[in-house]
């Protein structure tokens, strides 16, 4: 039996679609996108001395422990200074003096 050359071996076409890495976007787009996207676009535009109070009611029915930890990971991956707070209906937000 004759060995085959790697110059000879057919390729099958192509089940999906190729893109170039440099292309993709490099983070994931979690389930609470939507409403950190909100959250720190209002927090830009907040003026000193001032905090967001945000209704936990509002949220969707995150909890107040994964509000916060989201919240956290998009201020460390926009580079942003932040404190918050948090009472039985609100969460604050706030960046330091």
């Amino acid at each position: 039996m004759a060995k085959r050359s790697k110059n000879t071996v057919q390729q099958r076409p192509l089940t999906y679609e190729r893109v170039v890495l440099a292309d993709l976007r490099k983070r994931r787009r979690g389930k609470h996108h939507d409403l950190l996207h909100g959250i720190f676009d209002d927090l830009q535009t907040l003026p000193a001395g001032s905090a967001l109070k945000i209704p936990l009611a509002a949220v969707n029915g995150i909890s107040l422990a994964n509000l916060r930890s989201a919240v956290h990971r998009e201020a460390m991956s926009r580079e942003v200074e932040i404190e918050t707070l948090s009472d039985a209906d609100h969460f604050y937000l706030w960046k330091p003096a």
